[in-house]
């Protein structure tokens, strides 16, 4: 009865009443399949009006084709028995072809697609879906084994489909999470509507590839979409600088929510868009941007920004500078641009004729910037300008904080009180001033309207301290015992004494390992104390560990990660540690990142390294030069490092790809002695940057040791050097490889991002 009573609020007319209350496609067949040959046996039979139902369970290695000649008022269904009950796991995927088809119900989890999409509104080349709809289907963390690996989650293709309240978590493979597919004359200008879906958290991919949503590619530029992207929650989509990725025209992204995502809504390729009545809430995170705007006739308005943190090409609102005569698929010159009634409150920067340089020289023209409310989180300059914009005509603007160092006719300042409305938005008190900024009728979408409403949404809480605290006593192998039994989020608090370690000790979850400064020393006998594995997370408060009991192998380390390809983000946090004596032979690390594994961040706050003969973090092992590296964010705070042989830091990101706003390197406060000076040491540097974008070195003191070598490779990098002091040393090494010009060299820590033109 259930099933039934869902199919009829689902399908609506599509469901007659039956006299006894329940109800039931009229003159339809229901195949009710248990397993993969029943399922393919009623496929073959469908007529419209057919429903197959999915018994309840797990189906493994199921690759689901369906098809068929659906009609408007007699749609082909497959439903699963209990909606979030069938489980899709292993190798498995989606494909959907014909007419009036609807799937609804299914899970997708513990597995990937053996394909290229886990699902795909095409059966084939030759049977692409119309008139189609996937609604509350979920795909939680199905991705491919090798980040590296490209696959979309949704590859939506022909016209008129609907694809509407699904839930789409924590895809962490390169590829696009949902990308419509122009590759086709029957896939353009296709109508399809993307609307309540939940788009959750995306972690950084470390590479290009990692868009949340994109309309169309490069080399379909040239047509039409009119796709709408309407009502959608994007939370924590960090996956790179595109959350959603405009390559068509005459598309439309109306009434989404972007909440604490990482990067922009980009009008990449393609004319005639419109942004409207969108609301981005930064809450304050690195790199949160809202809108870039590029080609022509291009409408931004009625738009709200809060909290935003983004500079340069994330930005609040970009406007870029072209590239003259330029192909559809470079950067085409702005030009009958609409930005209007936008509010962007509490945010860094609005960036206009971005991206100036010798090739991208044409300056944005015939648009407009108007009734805009505008303030900043300080008093420092909101807008920034890096090119002539006399194309722009500026008209009732207001900027509330923060100041117009251009002194911009059309942009005024004063001081606005401002409320926030029962929406939750921020609006001018002033009744003379209703009309600028962002509407009042705004409503944005609830967190809980978007997804199926069976489905759970993650959690807010972190990764460490949310178990049980487990108190440990000292001895042999008493350490290890107490970590095989410990479950997600549990914290090992350590006795005072002594602990030997015989076993290395696997991660695949989150745990911490504390105890009181100084009263607790680790001794291990093997390669590596700690080994993340896929889902490990690691935090060390307090503990002493030495190197005196372990063999002497080469490749020794404290912590590292498994030799596989590893699909999740990871975190590693030593807090108040004092780890020496890594002696036993060459290059014994504390931290070392292995090729595939990508830590979101390394934090060591303060804490005291001594007599390591290899590294403290070697984050060197993405050396093909495709633009991945190992870590987001490298944190080193108020620590001393002594007798270091090889480098603090090692961090690599080569290649030409700009599409990242990382690697992020921040060392503040720390001390540096006698460290770098090994013969082993390839870099014959103390701290090795290799295309780091975001690096921030302050207030640290470096002595008797090898010299610092950044070098500076693709994008705009930005190295903040500040108050550091280097005695009995050689100077720093800096280099620029592929910029022509001076190192470049900032006191002022901002950080503007670079990205691809494909």
């Amino acid at each position: 009865m259930r099933l039934l009573k869902k199919l009829y609020l689902i399908f609506g007319a599509t469901i007659g009443m039956t006299v006894s209350g329940g109800v039931t496609p009229a003159h339809a067949e229901h195949y009710f399949v248990k397993n993969h040959a029943e399922y393919f046996a009623a496929e073959k039979k469908l007529q419209p009006g057919d429903v197959i139902i999915l018994a309840n369970g797990r189906w493994h290695d199921f690759e689901i084709k369906i098809s068929g000649k659906g009609t408007k008022d007699k749609p082909i269904t497959l439903i699963s028995e209990t909606a979030g009950k069938v489980v899709i796991t292993g190798r498995s995927n989606l494909r959907i072809g014909g007419q009036y088809i609807i799937v609804t119900g299914l899970v997708f989890a513990k597995g990937y697609s053996p394909s290229g999409e886990v699902i795909s509104f095409r059966r084939s080349k030759d049977d692409v879906a119309t008139h189609s709809r996937v609604t509350e289907v979920v795909i939680d963390h199905f991705s491919k084994p090798d980040r590296t690996e490209s696959d979309y989650w949704v590859g939506m293709y022909g016209r008129n489909n609907r694809f509407d309240h699904n839930y789409l978590v924590g895809k962490t493979n390169q590829g696009v999470t949902l990308a419509v597919r122009l590759d086709t004359p029957e896939s353009r200008q296709n109508y399809h509507r993307i609307d309540h879906n939940y788009f959750g958290a995306r972690p950084v991919l470390g590479s290009n590839g990692g868009e949340t949503l994109r309309v169309g590619t490069s080399a379909f530029a040239q047509y039409d979409s009119h796709t709408t992207i309407d009502n959608n929650y994007f939370e924590e989509c960090d996956g790179e600088v595109e959350i959603i990725s405009i390559k068509s025209g005459r598309n439309i992204v109306r009434e989404n929510v972007f909440r604490e995502s990482s990067g922009a809504v980009t009008l990449r390729h393609g004319d005639y868009n419109l942004v409207e009545r969108n609301v981005f809430l930064g809450r304050g995170k690195d790199h949160t941007g809202g809108i870039r705007v590029i080609n022509k006739g291009q409408t931004v308005r009625q738009n709200y920004m809060e909290g935003l943190r983004g500079t340069g090409f994330a930005s609040a609102l970009t406007v870029m500078n072209g590239v003259p005569n330029s192909p559809v698929n470079r950067y085409v010159q702005v030009s009958e641009a609409v930005i209007e009634n936008n509010s962007v409150i509490n945010s860094s920067r609005i960036t206009l004729a971005a991206g100036s340089s010798e090739e991208r020289s044409a300056t944005p023209i015939s648009s407009s910037f108007t009734n805009n409310l505008l303030s900043a989180p300080s008093d420092d300059p909101m807008i920034k300008t890096e090119d002539d914009i006399s194309g722009i005509a500026f008209s009732g603007n207001i900027m509330a904080k923060g100041h117009n160092a251009l002194d911009i006719s059309g942009i005024s300042s004063r001081e606005i009180e401002l409320v926030r409305a029962e929406n939750g938005l921020l609006y001018p008190v002033d009744p003379a001033l209703a009309a600028l900024g962002a509407p009042r009728d705004l409503k944005p979408v609830a967190r809980d309207a978007t997804g199926p409403s069976w489905y759970p949404k993650p959690s807010a809480h972190g990764r460490f301290g949310t178990g049980q605290t487990i108190t440990v006593s000292p001895g042999e192998d008493s350490l290890t015992d107490a970590f095989e039994h410990a479950k997600a989020g549990d914290i090992l608090a350590l006795a005072p004494g002594q602990y030997l370690v015989n076993k290395t000790m696997i991660l695949d979850h989150a745990v911490t390992v504390a105890a009181a400064p100084e009263t607790v020393t680790i001794n291990f006998t093997t390669p590596a104390l700690f080994e993340i594995n896929e889902g490990g997370n690691l935090r060390l408060e307090g503990v002493t560990i030495t190197g005196r009991e372990a063999p002497d192998n080469v490749g020794n380390a404290v912590v590292r990660t498994t030799n596989f390809p590893m699909q999740a983000n990871f975190q590693i946090e030593l807090d108040q540690v004092d780890i020496r004596d890594l002696t036993v032979n060459n290059s014994f690390h504390v931290i070392a990142l292995g090729k595939g594994a990508f830590a979101q961040s390394v934090k060591i706050t303060n804490s005291h390294f001594a007599n390591i003969t290899g590294s403290v973090v070697q984050a060197v092992s993405e050396t093909d030069d495709y633009g991945r590296y190992n870590a987001e964010y490298i944190v080193v705070e108020n620590s001393e490092f002594e007798n270091i042989g090889e480098e603090i830091v090692a961090l690599y990101r080569g290649g030409t790809d700009e599409s990242t706003f990382g690697p992020h390197i921040w060392m503040t406060k720390s001390t540096v002695t006698n460290s770098g000076k090994s013969k082993k040491n390839k870099t014959g540097a103390s701290l090795y940057l290799h295309g780091v974008q975001d690096a921030r070195i302050i207030d640290n003191s470096f002595t008797g040791s090898a010299p610092l070598k950044i070098e500076h490779t693709a994008g705009k990098p930005v190295t903040c050097l500040r108050q550091n002091r280097h005695i009995g040393m050689p100077d720093m090494e800096l280099t620029e490889l592929m910029f022509e010009g001076p190192f470049r060299i900032t006191e002022i820590c901002e950080f503007p991002v670079e990205e691809p033109a494909e």
